[in-house]
């Protein structure tokens, strides 16, 4: 009997990695605890007899750092988390236990980007826009694309070309384009089960408003049950014209917690 999925792996994969590299010092929100490497022993510090030597690492950093994605737990509106859970009474002796992101389940899944600035006809799109309803539904269409229910929907802004630049990326001062509320409803009737984007908070963030307001995290997290990734690189995605392909992300099994760092991929076959 012969397994369809060895069968196409058999045939040849080509993997786009669309997460970002964890560096010190990289950009993030100043809302949460930053990525930290060091190394406590280096070649040299203790040799074996036979010379021989090795070096460990300690990492310290927040859940939401990097390319991420945010658990349900992540975000409450008055005081409830998804489903309506008391967000006071389900962190249990400290953890998430009901919407912790060891709750998400692998995601091996169809995945979709949606090229804003490519439909656009521009090369990325400006700090603070928000990209409509109409302009999800313009791409969608014509990337000859249909969103089904429980595909992972990824939104390009080309924001992300920033992200080496650090401050840039933050936006501060600019704002950061994305969807906004009546997006997230657009995209959450879809019944999709995860959106990600290239930037730093996933949705827009109007000009000198940083993190104020997050409207699209209560639609999506609050109320759908939907989840989000944040800081993707979707640059190679672009370059490709990739806009469907086979979605693959682990968060890491971090029992309570709002978020883990992740390193999703968009494979196609070869």
């Amino acid at each position: 009997m012969t397994n369809p999925l060895l069968e196409a792996v058999a045939g040849g994969l080509h993997t786009v990695d669309l997460g970002r590299q964890l560096r010190v010092g990289m950009p993030q929100s100043p809302n949460h605890p930053q990525f930290w490497h060091t190394l406590p022993r280096r070649h040299g510090d203790m040799e074996r007899a036979d010379g021989g030597s090795a070096a460990n690492d300690m990492i310290t950093t927040g859940t939401h750092v990097g390319t991420h994605i945010d658990a349900l737990a992540h975000v409450s509106q008055d005081g409830k988390l998804y489903g309506g859970a008391d967000a006071g009474a389900s962190c249990l002796g400290g953890k998430y236990v009901e919407h912790g992101v060891h709750t998400i389940e692998p995601m091996l899944r169809r995945g979709l980007l949606l090229d804003i600035p490519s439909y656009k006809g521009l090369p990325d799109l400006e700090g603070g826009y928000e990209i409509t309803i109409e302009d999800l539904k313009g791409c969608i269409e014509a990337q000859s694309v249909e969103v089904r229910p429980g595909d992972v929907v990824l939104i390009r802004s080309g924001w992300g070309k920033k992200f080496d630049e650090g401050a840039a990326y933050v936006g501060g001062p600019t704002g950061v384009p994305g969807i906004s509320e009546a997006g997230a409803q657009y995209l959450a009737s879809l019944d999709v089960h995860a959106l990600g984007a290239d930037t730093i908070a996933f949705e827009m963030l109007p000009a000198g408003g940083g993190h104020a307001q997050l409207p699209a995290h209560r639609v999506l997290l609050v109320e759908s049950g939907i989840y989000i990734i944040e800081a993707l690189d979707l640059e190679g995605l672009a370059e490709q014209a990739i806009h469907e392909f086979f979605f693959v992300l682990v968060p890491l099994n971090i029992f309570g917690a709002t978020g883990s760092p992740v390193r999703p991929l968009a494979v196609v076959p070869a």
